[in-house]
């Protein structure tokens, strides 16, 4: 079996290692969404030893926008700066991948300029501020949105783009029963709660060209009583296949991404497990992991194809260097 250093290949692009730094929040941007040198900074000081670098959320319109100095993907002027950010990490022989997202009810009403919107009339959980619901004719706008998105990162020269379906924002919603209680075709059963996520997917496919590596970070499971089960959330994982997503990034839903009852490394491992058993494409698999031995072991038994190591790396930008120092030694 592989391990932590072996390379990989996904839709053609070959990744030297397995190693993921995954998007984490920097808050590095300008209060309207550009680049900047310390962002660049951060990426490339962590991109030395890591196969793929995957940029933090950035947002796909004002609406879903999470705070002021997030970066943001939704206008073309933007790519000239996401592009030295590309260039930067590719000098330190890294591939890397932009997140693109919606904040959907968790965005607070100063970032989004208004009233946040979401699949019903319902606060957040832990949130007293009641979205609007969108309308049925309001969902293309952000269908569209997302896949312009896609191809602003493909443009800018990024290798891959990662649709954020994690961690309670839009996406997440939609799929959960407890933030999504619509009657209409985008509500109800799983196969139309997930009826966003797949138009999304179809629209970036087709606006960034079939060609193009497509991650999904799927929150498989909510953590929380009435929530996404993980039976649903592998069901999500299938249907996002079918929908043509090459790689799955497996984390949880309306939760966050700290399991309630799982405090070791690789606490998100159990359910990227049960997602990998179920579908054909690579699956990574993330959660507090800290030391080089877990991350190589948990590959070579076959649990997951990459992983991804977050906190440890903002800590440690020398992290993957010395894990690869250490597990060639």
């Amino acid at each position: 079996m592989p391990g932590l250093l072996d390379p990989i290949i996904i839709k053609g692009l070959e990744i030297p290692n397995r190693l993921v730094m995954p998007p984490m929040a920097t808050r590095f941007a300008t209060e309207t969404g550009e680049v900047t040198a310390r962002l660049i900074a951060h990426y490339s000081d962590r991109a030395v030893g890591v196969g793929l670098v995957i940029v933090e959320h950035c947002f796909v319109m004002i609406e879903g926008r999470m705070c002021a100095d997030q970066p943001g993907i939704h206008r073309d002027d933007l790519i000239p700066g996401l592009t030295r950010a590309v260039q930067a990490v590719h000098r330190q022989g890294a591939k890397i991948a932009v997140q693109i997202n919606h904040g959907g009810s968790k965005t607070p009403p100063d970032a989004a300029l208004g009233l946040p919107v979401g699949p019903s009339p319902v606060p957040f959980p832990g949130s007293e501020v009641q979205p609007r619901e969108l309308t049925v004719g309001e969902i293309p706008r952000i269908v569209e949105a997302f896949g312009k998105a896609a191809r602003r990162a493909r443009t800018a020269g990024f290798d891959a783009v990662e649709v954020h379906g994690a961690h309670g924002f839009l996406n997440s919603q939609f799929l959960s029963p407890l933030t999504n209680r619509r009657t209409d075709r985008y509500g109800g059963t799983l196969e139309n709660r997930l009826r966003l996520p797949v138009e999304i997917v179809t629209e970036v496919l087709h606006q960034a060209g079939g060609d193009f590596p497509l991650l999904y970070r799927l929150g498989a499971e909510d953590f929380m009583d009435g929530g996404l089960s993980i039976e649903e959330g592998v069901q999500s994982a299938e249907a996002m296949v079918r929908a043509g997503v090459d790689v799955l990034d497996v984390s949880g839903g309306l939760g966050g991404f700290v399991h309630p009852t799982i405090n070791g490394q690789g606490f998100m491992i159990p359910a990227a497990e049960r997602v990998k058993a179920a579908v054909p494409v690579p699956v990574i698999g993330v959660g507090g992991i800290t030391e080089p031995k877990f991350a190589d072991q948990v590959i070579r038994e076959g649990r997951v194809d990459m992983v991804a190591v977050g906190r440890a790396m903002l800590s440690d930008p020398s992290w993957a260097r010395k894990a690869a120092e250490s597990l060639s030694g």
